[in-house]
């Protein structure tokens, strides 16, 4: 089964093809910003529809496959940038209508679990999700993930790239911030805002551009302390849900799991519970045609497909919203006889 997934949420377009859950293409293009700002919902779309079609032959090139191959096409419908995730939307619909194949919606986080929890080899994991647009502990349970803590304003990876930009440090943030936190000697006392198993880091992110403008500390020690704060906000929360939850591995997802610091944590984190650490490849980490693709595999095996006058696009969907009856398909050793509700 030849699946292509089409994924543009955010700053990313990118195309993959699975064949029966291998990975054969996974080829991307990401709008940068000018700098000193963020993302333009327009100008990210108006790029990837400029780079689409592009995208869409070397991903082809690549998986040495050619369009009529194809059994269906997955796309992401949400969460994302309305411009932008309708540019997906609408290469997906163009290819399902000359082709006459089937469409299969995506949901975006889930797909970054998914594809985590593929190429780590875990079966049954706590999940932690982080990106520009996800903070969430998130495990399976009675047929959806469901979430266990979550950020109630800006995902970990917009705050660090929201803070970046602010003192100068340019696009992408987290890389950029972490580099200059290695010239600091010291870590400034900044707000650790966690609600329950909730968090919050505007007001980490606000304290630490207040004391930059005002001069009270230099660049790399406020670098510092806002990571190792918010790496320690996230360590935990984590550290109650796999209490509560008796998990015994522990997956990262998202863009936010390149950071090699937050690995050191996660890794004192696991060494101390005797659990797996298992995080998702550099090369999927970030937004990715590989991830939608996989995922529209898994979901169209199990009957999951829309036409193109039901498919939809949907900038706000939360990931405990998705029915996720693919899940014991992946490591059905787990599932003891149960089936996904």
């Amino acid at each position: 089964m030849l699946i292509v997934g089409v994924e543009s949420t955010a700053h990313t377009i990118g195309i993959g093809i699975v064949e029966d859950g291998e990975v054969l293409a996974n080829v991307n293009d990401t709008y940068v910003p000018p700098a000193g700002s963020g993302i333009h919902p327009r100008e990210a779309a108006e790029h990837h529809a400029k780079v689409a079609v592009a995208l869409l032959k070397r991903a082809l090139e690549r998986s040495r496959k050619k369009l009529d191959e194809i059994d269906a096409i997955a796309y992401s419908a949400g969460p994302g940038l309305g411009p932008a995730l309708r540019i997906g939307a609408v290469l997906a619909r163009a290819l399902s209508v000359r082709l006459g194949k089937p469409l299969v919606p995506v949901h975006h986080g889930v797909a970054h679990v998914e594809i985590a929890r593929a190429l780590t080899g875990s079966c049954d994991p706590l999940v932690l999700l982080i990106s520009g647009g996800h903070t969430m502990i998130v495990g399976f349970a009675d047929g959806k993930y469901r979430v266990f803590g979550e950020t109630l304003d800006l995902a970990i990876g917009n705050a660090i790239d929201k803070f970046a930009r602010d003192v100068g440090l340019g696009y992408p943030g987290v890389p950029a911030v972490e580099k200059c936190a290695e010239r600091a000697e010291s870590v400034l006392p900044l707000p650790m805002n966690i609600i329950g198993q909730d968090l919050a880091f505007s007001g980490l992110v606000t304290r630490a551009v207040d004391l930059y403008r005002r001069g009270k500390a230099e660049l790399p020690t406020l670098c510092k302390s806002l990571v190792e704060t918010a790496y320690y906000m996230l360590a935990e929360v984590l550290e109650r849900a796999l209490a509560y939850t008796g998990k015994r591995e522990l997956v990262v997802a998202g863009g936010v799991a390149r950071s090699a610091r937050l690995r050191q944590i996660l890794e004192a984190i696991a060494a101390d519970r005797g659990l797996s650490l298992k995080i998702v490849p550099p090369e999927y980490a970030g937004d990715n045609g590989a991830m939608i693709a996989l995922t529209g595999y898994y979901a169209f095996r199990r009957g999951i497909k829309v036409s193109v006058e039901e498919s939809f696009v949907k900038q706000r969907w939360r990931l405990d919203q998705v029915d996720v009856p693919w899940f014991y398909d992946i490591c059905p050793s787990t599932s003891s006889g149960r089936t996904p509700s």
